[in-house]
């Protein structure tokens, strides 16, 4: 597991950002891999630098759960087919909370922060080149996919961060 977080948070939420991020790494850990772990931090660290923090009341199970919670609703992870995999009914009892309680906070966090399914933002790294909302672009007022564009148009959309990544030399991700 990746060592602690080097994620920018408030001085004043440092304490409750890290004991957040310590229950998301064992979890992840245990259950998942380092790229969920990463996410779930980056997603902690977006909630503590929020004003005001919502992070600044609750117990830290409740937002670890709902934050990883978060990651594996945008990763899928409560699709059987997919590979890690877990229920979410799991991963609240992990948690040890219902999972009415976890998907009520998760939702909290999706509506604050306008995160949906195959948000960019939190797709973890390895499944990036599978997620087409990463690479739309519009091009003349057409929305089109990145990967079949030329590679001055890839240059240009990664230059302005309109995509994650150049994608191969190919142009076709």
């Amino acid at each position: 597991m990746p060592q602690p977080s080097t994620e920018t948070v408030p001085q004043k939420l440092r304490p409750v950002y890290d004991e957040i991020v310590g229950l998301t790494d064992a979890f992840c850990r245990a259950h998942l891999n380092d790229e969920y772990a990463g996410v779930c931090r980056a997603l902690a660290a977006k909630l503590g630098r929020k004003r005001p923090s919502p992070l600044e009341s609750g117990r830290a199970n409740t937002w670890a759960a709902a934050i990883t919670y978060t990651v594996g609703r945008v990763n899928f992870l409560f699709d059987k087919s997919q590979t890690p995999h877990m229920r979410a009914e799991e991963l609240s009892k992990q948690f040890g909370l219902s999972q009415s309680t976890v998907s009520n906070k998760a939702k909290q966090i999706m509506d604050l922060l306008n995160i949906g399914v195959l948000d960019p933002n939190w797709t973890l790294p390895s499944r990036m080149e599978h997620n087409p909302m990463a690479w739309m672009i519009s091009l003349n007022g057409f929305i089109m996919d990145a990967r079949s564009a030329s590679r001055e148009i890839q240059e240009e959309a990664f230059r302005r961060g309109l995509i994650p990544y150049l994608p191969n030399a190919q142009g076709a991700g």
